[in-house]
């Protein structure tokens, strides 16, 4: 079985913890962690500006000079699109709520991130962020199917209502002259011209109904 490396920033100054948590994220399931561990705020952002690319980010709330909500925040103004889990000492609802605001993914308490808790809770807020990725570029593509199929739609009315015009003018004038005393190859003539027109309009109404009926987008 093949297996795929999850690249993980974890932002916390307690290097023991750290150590911890490395044991923990071992090899799960078909996945394998590689972990990078910034102290502080500035050396966060530091990877998070440099080459290195993390598909998800651990987050101690309690940092030194800082707070974890305060880099959240910092995230989320300099749009750092990074799947976050905030990590903390004890359950405060309005450390999640503030964090939820941020953007954050999941939030745990340190003492019941063990065994395999947090390895489990990473590969599922990645999948979850995919599937949310997935849906949003769905709804986009919908979307965009959609103003094009309304720009189409707007033209065909345009073109029939431009067509529409001149030829009612033409149809109005033709059975003017159809009515005055004319020689025969003239009526003819009025009258191929008379079909012709006729026949237009059917085409134009046939263009017009099949732009109106056409879905914009697949459901």
């Amino acid at each position: 079985m093949s297996t795929s490396t999850i690249n993980i920033l974890f932002i916390e100054d307690d290097a023991e913890y750290v150590s911890i948590t490395k044991h923990f994220l071992r090899s799960f399931q078909e996945h394998t962690f590689d972990v990078t561990w910034a102290s502080d705020e500035e050396t966060a952002f530091e990877h998070l500006s440099g080459n290195l690319r993390f598909d998800i980010a651990l987050l101690d709330y309690y940092l030194p000079s800082t707070n974890g909500l305060e880099i959240l925040r910092r995230m989320y103004e300099t749009k750092t699109n990074l799947p976050t889990i905030l990590l903390t000492a004890h359950k405060d609802f309005r450390i999640a709520v503030e964090a939820m605001k941020y953007g954050v993914e999941e939030y745990i308490v340190k003492d019941e991130a063990i065994d395999t808790v947090l390895p489990r809770t990473i590969v599922s807020v990645l999948e979850r962020v995919r599937l949310k990725r997935r849906i949003a570029e769905a709804e986009k593509n919908k979307m965009i199917a959609q103003r094009r199929a309304d720009g189409v739609q707007e033209l065909i009315v345009t073109m029939c209502h431009e067509f529409n015009n001149p030829l009612a003018a033409i149809k109005i004038s033709s059975d003017i002259m159809l009515r005055q005393p004319s020689r025969d190859d003239e009526k003819a003539l009025l009258m191929r011209l008379n079909e012709n027109i006729n026949a237009l309009e059917k085409q134009i109404v046939k263009l017009r109904d099949v732009g109106a009926d056409k879905p914009a987008a697949n459901s």
